[in-house]
């Protein structure tokens, strides 16, 4: 379901032109009158269907196979829908959730091997994978990998995705936070891919990935005069939507 509703539109405008974008509606209902009740109701087209159908072989595939291309397919997917869904209000909210999650990351893998070790065994795409041994096996017979967890990639990544609704805020021609905080965050991925080469040992990508996505709006804000309107911003305003509610 996460990858058909990622690739829903893409897939779509591939489709040949013959094959109709035929609407259907599924819908299950509970009663009559004032007392109906919707348990399912769901708006689709024949495109959808073709799609879920599509994906659902490769979910299909991936549980046979268990390939790495596969499980990195499904996991940004599901990281991808959880950036969409989950939504940070202000940046101090951002602030206090990424330095609570880089204590709790760093603790829990050079602390305990909790972590890591449940990574390792748990066969599922809660994280995306790459062959360290690709050169000496090729793609198909990789066995050695390393990992990086989807909460790496969603939790800054919801962040990010907030400095890019301050960014249109601003009503800039450019997006300066949002490409400067996720050429840092790249940046950071690439300094946590180093030091695991380095050293051969697991990190907690959050270590390296926080402060490059802390530090470097913060300071863009400054730089560029904006700290005062960083702080202040909120995306959705509580009282204003309880006002209206009451006016309502």
């Amino acid at each position: 379901a996460a990858l058909s509703n990622l690739l829903g539109n893409q897939f779509s405008s591939i489709l040949p032109k013959s094959i109709p974008k035929t609407k259907y509606q599924l819908q299950f209902t509970e009663g009559a009158g004032d007392k109906k009740l919707d348990w399912i109701n769901v708006k689709f087209t024949l495109h959808d269907v073709i799609c879920f159908i599509v994906c659902g072989i490769l979910g299909s595939y991936y549980l046979y196979s268990k390939h790495w291309i596969l499980n990195n397919i499904f996991g940004l997917a599901f990281a991808i829908n959880g950036v969409e869904l989950l939504h940070l209000n202000n940046i101090k909210i951002g602030c206090i959730l990424l330095c609570g999650l880089f204590v709790y990351d760093v603790f829990w893998v050079f602390g305990t091997n909790v972590m890591v070790t449940v990574a390792r065994s748990f066969d599922a795409p809660i994280k995306i994978i790459f062959p360290q041994d690709l050169l000496e096996n090729g793609i198909l017979a990789s066995q050695n990998y390393a990992m990086l967890g989807l909460g790496d990639i969603v939790i800054p990544g919801i962040f990010i995705a907030f400095l890019l609704r301050f960014d249109q805020s601003l009503k800039r021609k450019t997006n300066l936070y949002f490409n400067t905080t996720f050429l840092a965050y790249f940046l950071g991925l690439l300094t946590t891919v180093f030091i695991m080469h380095i050293f051969k040992a697991a990190q907690p990508a959050l270590l390296y990935l926080v402060p490059a996505c802390l530090i470097t709006p913060l300071l863009v804000a400054l730089i560029a005069g904006d700290f005062k309107a960083l702080i202040s911003y909120e995306d959705h305003n509580m009282e204003s939507e309880k006002s209206s509610k009451k006016s309502k």
